[in-house]
């Protein structure tokens, strides 16, 4: 049997493109509007060894599966219509000798892997590269330490790596990723002359806007030296060296307490859950009697399965190997019953899931429109595999893979007085 052949008796129910492989045969559907192309037998290695996402995602990184019509900066359209309608493959164990002799044993070796992939999940648990202290800065120097310049390339102005919250349906991405910081603000009571503390702050875009807008003396902290640096000039630039500050430093060794307010948006899902406890202890004694929290991250749909991010918008481990190393999600009602343990009251619970689908659609869109530079700067290989992160990750808040959740709550004095209005007073 031919490459072709194989193909189509492994998926006999059909595929929603066009396979041409370097052998010269065909595949799938031949008059489908999308054709993907095996180049070299490189390309069968990695799809033969890793059916399925992975072996997809490493032959088009390295350039050995070719996807044609594709915009690499924004896979959308091809991603969501075509590859994550992939089915299993039917095969019966006694047909297994014929494909391989077909294929050839050669086929079967897996190749080395992308140098942008990280070992498995279970490779680092058995290891115990998992949620220690070294192993989370590993972990976000993988992801953040990218190049400031490809951030602000994808991210735009703002520089805000997070949800943004739209105002409106015609709202820029730069018009709701402010909205979001002022909503932020408001839900924890911000007044002049407060102490906020933003834990992992990003490039300072919370820190700058409490400052400037709010009045407040602002401090954030990131494991991200990249992110450090920038911010620390971003906020020179402003003018706001006198009452914002972002630290290259670990939350945890922030020796000042007593803040009136913290925003943590978008780092619990780097901290494990099973770390849920001691990191919103951490940041319930960094805050004064009636201080305020706004807890902002991604979470699951359900509270059953709380663990590895495993799949945005993708089914299989990409995020997990390409994206986020050790990253892992809740539901929201586990953050919430987690911040109640720990002695918040929580005040206000929000769901943010078609902003973040909308926030990806920018980013994704951006990285295309920018996508020479984006490549000059970090390499083709990186450049695509964002691609398919932001695409991925659109189509998988779009279908309720995964969710975003603002949980804010309140720290009780001695005498049980949470500090907060009778009802709540942000209006936006």
């Amino acid at each position: 049997m031919t490459i072709g052949e194989v193909v189509d008796h492994l998926f006999p129910t059909g595929l929603l493109f066009r396979l041409e492989a370097y052998d010269g045969s065909l595949g799938g559907d031949r008059d489908a509007a999308v054709t993907l192309r095996i180049r070299n037998e490189r390309g069968l290695r990695y799809l033969v060894t890793a059916p399925g996402e992975l072996g997809l995602v490493r032959a088009y990184v390295m350039g050995d599966l070719e996807i044609d019509p594709i915009d690499p900066g924004d896979p959308y359209e091809v991603l969501t219509r075509t590859m994550d309608k992939i089915p299993a493959p039917s095969v019966r164990a006694a047909e297994v000798p014929e494909i391989v002799r077909s294929l050839g044993r050669p086929a079967f070796r897996r190749p080395p892997l992308p140098p942008q992939e990280t070992p498995s999940r279970l490779h680092r648990l058995s290891t115990g590269l998992v949620h220690g202290r070294k192993r989370d800065a590993e972990a976000i120097s993988h992801h953040y330490d990218v190049s400031n310049r490809f951030y602000e390339l994808v991210l735009g102005p703002s520089m805000a790596y997070t949800c943004a919250v739209y105002p409106t349906q015609d709202a820029t991405l730069e018009q709701a990723q402010e909205h979001k910081h002022d909503l932020v603000c408001q839900k924890l009571g911000l007044q002049p002359g407060m102490r906020l503390l933003d834990v992992g702050c990003g490039w300072g875009g919370m820190v700058r806007h409490a400052a400037e807008h709010y009045g407040v003396e602002a401090l954030g902290v990131t494991l991200s030296q990249q992110q450090a640096l920038w911010a620390q000039k971003a906020i020179s630039d402003a003018g706001l060296s006198h009452s914002a500050e972002v630290r290259f430093m670990d939350y945890r060794d922030v020796v000042e307490t007593g803040f009136d307010a913290i925003s943590s948006i978008g780092l619990t899902e780097h901290i494990g859950v099973a770390n849920y406890p001691a990191y919103f202890r951490e940041l319930h004694d960094k805050l004064k009697p009636g201080g305020r929290l706004l807890n902002h991250c991604i979470t699951r749909p359900d509270n059953r399965h709380n663990g590895a991010i495993k799949a945005v918008g993708l089914r299989g481990s990409f995020i997990d190997r390409y994206i986020f190393p050790d990253g892992e999600l809740a539901g929201s009602g586990t953050i919430v019953t987690v911040m109640e343990d720990t002695g918040f009251e929580v005040q206000h619970h929000e769901s943010f899931r078609p902003h973040y689908a909308r926030t990806c659609r920018a980013w994704a869109r951006n990285l295309s429109a920018h996508w020479d530079e984006a490549v000059a700067e970090v390499g083709e290989a990186t450049a695509k595999i964002w691609g398919l992160y932001l695409s991925g990750s659109s189509h998988g808040f779009e279908t309720n893979v995964v969710q975003l959740h603002q949980v804010l709550g309140s720290k009780l004095d001695a005498d049980h007085d949470a500090h907060y209005p009778l009802r709540h007073t942000f209006g936006i």
